[in-house]
């Protein structure tokens, strides 16, 4: 791409580690995308480059014709890995992206990387193409590739190019266009950049199969859209339903109106061979004419203090005038009053943007990538992170090309730029620039909460201790870390409290490899990593006796004295786990544990205590009563009894009786929480006695493997790793009606080109001979111990010949039982 929009002079090779995006010397060494990558460029090139090209000819070619649009574009292109253990960097990318070009192995077809990707990508409601690659190789199969798309992405295929095969079975040479009715065709050994372009008209003698194919497919398409797009039927009667007669401008415009459209679940497909350098102007052309522009893509969510809606809807008034107008008290007057003056208010804010990731450059120092939803960001511009509650000044603004950049003046809406110098900005903070802003204090409330949707981060999976290499190195290695997490916030650091180790945690045994990596040898901690370990939780088996604790001392130089009762027993996983806010009784679930806080009265048959008024102490409100016993008892959950591990599935009741527990001003939050921290404490070492247990994270596991390594790969999970197989499924089932939520797709109403090499059999003869077939992709779904995933990348590889791949994500925690429990017991004490 970046060649052919002129930015480069040069092919990029993956697998030689010299492409433009991957510059990281861990991703040149080991030939994968590691980090996401941002570069800007036009399509079709500007005019002074294309100009040039015009004036070359080659072989009697021509260079292919621009899309039907008279202006170059500016795309704002991000790479993302696909490696399972770099999910994060695709997640924070398809946060702020408008639209994303899927790219598919013509061998391996859809895998189950993509297939989760692909559910990420439909959470933001992003419109999405398809480029099916490596359609040069042995193996490759376009149709086949189509009805996985439709099978395993539950969407509805349409098929915009057809793959050129010389002769029909001969060497890839180039696509069909279905959209245009015109071929485009290759020299091989070239760069790519000429192609001869044929009207399919004058192939009919040359190449009869393929021109009838190309027809099958334009009247395929014509149906799919005819069933989304009433405009594209008017056309075809207008032409006296001639699929063949409708302009390619009208099937472009139908095809963009049901891409953008998500309710149609229709994605279009393309086809080619990047390595050979077949197909990627034309991907181009279809990113530019068939993706959403930034006003095009649906409208950002945003939440300003307890409103949500969208970012539209902040800028007209509506949104900060809604609690007015719900308000059936408030007269007509006060409701227009306040909605020009939320205008007004909105009317100031110059511009919006979502910080998405965070780089440590060693010559720019931090450069934070940020996408502008309204408005536009000048360079000097005072930034308010509405996260932080802090302002900081962009001195400079620059276009990012990978690792290099250039200045620019202006980040408008629609665009994706860095700020270098950002001290504080992180992943994931939402940064507003306002008119006449305080430095200090920022823009006036409520635009000073206001918040984009933020990142969703992934829980953590895998835990490996860091060390320095000497006392004098700690802090050193302390600021690297510090730098490491703000680059990469699915990386998680935390303190063992017994061994006092730090622990940091990844994704993936590959994620903590790579970090580890760049601590040492990018960063230049003196470190070393150690040992992979596992997170593991103790949990309660029986409920404990009410236990009450009383403090009274002095807690950071003032007079505490406070009182509690709390009770923990054993919380079921079907038990409802809904937050619940109330004066007088609060529950919350926080780290897999449920906590109910309770102010309570109970009968006191001494008559000693006083009747209670319902009022607390003037300087407690029940908000922040609960919010202290809450934090109490977190903090006791934190750290098991009888193991080192935090307690997860607890149910701590904690109950105050404000009659003879609370003390006027002496009763403080402090005070409030060191006793209901000791109290739970008190409560967990009773229900301890009678024993507690192990959990461990259990993960959905889902195998992709040939029909060969099947029996090989059900017998590992099964005995060798202590999993349970919950299904197998066939890669090419007719329909795809396994999830509810999703549309029920009839492969024998899916158009898909007929692949060279399967000795033209029907759909239903492909079908049975894949059945009959050992080389079938299968899919297996399991449940697995994440202590049994360790290192299971390999093994997978050793016992399918290298055919296996994986991905998982963390399901919940179970007990450990029978050996592996007694194993694990043994392990933690040592003998």
């Amino acid at each position: 791409m970046l060649y052919y929009s002129g930015y480069t002079r040069r092919i990029g090779n993956v697998d030689e580690g010299s492409t433009v995006t991957d510059f990281l010397p861990a991703e040149r060494a080991r030939g994968v995308t590691i980090q996401s990558a941002a570069i800007s460029f036009h399509w079709p090139p500007l005019p002074e480059k294309s100009n040039a090209e015009a004036k070359k000819t080659q072989k009697g070619g021509t260079p292919l014709p621009s899309p039907s649009t008279e202006n170059s574009h500016l795309i704002n292109l991000i790479d993302t890995p696909g490696h399972a253990d770099f999910t994060f960097e695709v997640v924070r990318s398809l946060r702020i992206l408008d639209g994303a070009v899927c790219i598919l192995d013509g061998v391996a077809g859809v895998e189950a990387q993509t297939e989760k990707v692909w559910y990420q990508a439909g959470k933001y409601n992003i419109p999405k193409i398809i480029y099916i690659n490596k359609l040069d190789r042995d193996g490759a199969a376009f149709g086949k590739t189509v009805h996985e798309i439709a099978s395993r992405l539950y969407v509805w295929p349409a098929v915009c190019q057809v793959p050129w095969f010389e002769g029909g079975t001969g060497r890839f040479c180039g696509i069909g266009d279905v959209i245009n009715l015109r071929a485009y065709r290759w020299q091989e050994g070239e760069d790519g950049k000429i192609a001869e372009t044929t009207y399919i008209d004058n192939l009919r003698d040359f190449e009869p199969a393929f021109v009838e194919e190309m027809r099958k497919a334009r009247i395929a398409l014509v149906e799919l859209l005819s069933n989304y797009d009433d405009a594209l039927v008017a056309k075809f009667f207008e032409l006296d339903a001639k699929h063949h007669d409708i302009p390619g401008r009208d099937i472009v415009a139908s095809l963009r109106r049901c891409a953008l459209d998500q309710n149609s679940k229709i994605v279009p497909v393309f086809g080619g061979a990047s390595f050979r350098n077949i197909g990627v102007q034309p991907l181009l052309d279809g990113i530019v004419q068939l993706l959403p522009n930034p006003e095009e893509a649906p409208n950002p969510e945003v939440s300003v203090g307890r409103a949500q809606g969208t970012l539209a809807q902040l800028l007209n008034g509506q949104l900060l005038s809604n609690k007015v107008q719900d308000d059936p008290s408030k007269a007509e007057s006060r409701k227009g009053l306040q909605a020009r003056k939320s205008m007004a208010v909105a009317s100031n804010l110059e511009a919006c943007a979502l910080a998405f990731k965070v780089v440590h450059d060693p010559r720019k120092g931090a450069l934070v990538y940020v996408r502008v939803y309204s408005g536009s960001i000048r360079q000097g511009a005072s930034l308010y992170n509405t996260n932080l509650q802090v302002t900081e000044p962009a001195q400079r603004l620059l276009r990012m090309y990978a690792q290099d950049s250039v200045d620019i003046p202006s980040l408008s809406a629609g665009q994706i730029g860095a700020i270098p110098g950002l001290k504080y900005a992180r992943t994931g903070d939402t940064l507003i620039s306002y008119l006449g802003a305080s430095p200090k204090t920022g823009p006036p409330p409520p635009l000073n909460s206001l918040q984009l949707r933020p990142i969703e981060v992934p829980p953590a999976v895998f835990f490996a201790s860091v060390e320095s290499h000497n006392l004098g190195e700690q802090k050193n290695v302390r600021n690297a870390l510090d730098l490491l997490i703000r680059e990469d916030p699915s990386l998680q650091l935390s303190v063992d409290e017994e061994s006092g180790q730090t622990l940091l945690s990844g994704m993936g045994e590959f994620h903590l490899e790579i970090a580890a990596d760049r601590l040492t040898k990018d960063l230049r901690a003196k470190a070393a990593m150690g040992k992979i370990e596992i997170a593991y939780r103790e949990a309660l088996l029986y409920p404990s006796e009410p236990q009450t604790s009383s403090i009274d001392r002095e807690i950071a130089g003032k007079k505490a004295k406070a009182g509690c009762t709390v009770s923990v027993e054993p919380l079921k996983e079907a038990e409802n786990r809904e937050n619940l806010f109330g004066d007088e009784e609060t529950t919350i679930f926080e780290g897999g544990n449920r906590i109910t806080s309770t102010i309570s009265v109970p009968v006191d048959p001494s008559g000693i205590l006083p009747p209670w008024n319902h009022k607390l102490p003037s300087h407690l409100t029940s908000e922040t009563l609960h919010v202290a016993l809450k934090n109490g008892a977190i903090g006791a959950l934190v750290r098991g009894v009888n193991y080192p591990f935090p307690y997860h599935n607890v149910h701590t009741t904690v109950t105050v009786d404000p009659r003879s527990q609370l003390f006027k001003t002496e009763s403080t939050p402090a005070a409030l929480s060191t006793a209901a921290r000791e109290a739970t404490k008190a409560a967990l070492k009773h229900a301890a006695k009678e024993g507690t247990a192990i959990l461990e994270h259990v993960m959905n596991v889902t195998v992709s493997t040939d029909e060969a390594s099947l029996g090989a790969v059900v017998k590992d999970l099964n005995s060798e790793r202590g999993g349970h197989v919950v299904s197998l499924d066939d890669a090419d089932a007719t329909t795809s009606g396994v999830r509810e939520d999703l549309p029920v797709i009839d492969l024998r109403k899916v158009y898909a080109p007929r692949d060279p090499f399967d000795g033209g059999m029907t759909f239903a003869d492909q079908e049975q001979a894949v059945m009959n077939n050992s080389s079938r992709q299968r899919t297996i779904k399991a449940r697995v111990p994440l202590r049994e995933m360790m290192g299971y990348l390999k093994h997978l590889r050793s016992i399918t010949a290298g055919r296996g791949s994986f991905v998982m994500s963390a399901d919940r925690f179970e007990r450990v039982v029978g050996q592996r429990e007694k194993m694990l017991q043994k392990e933690l004490r040592g003998y």
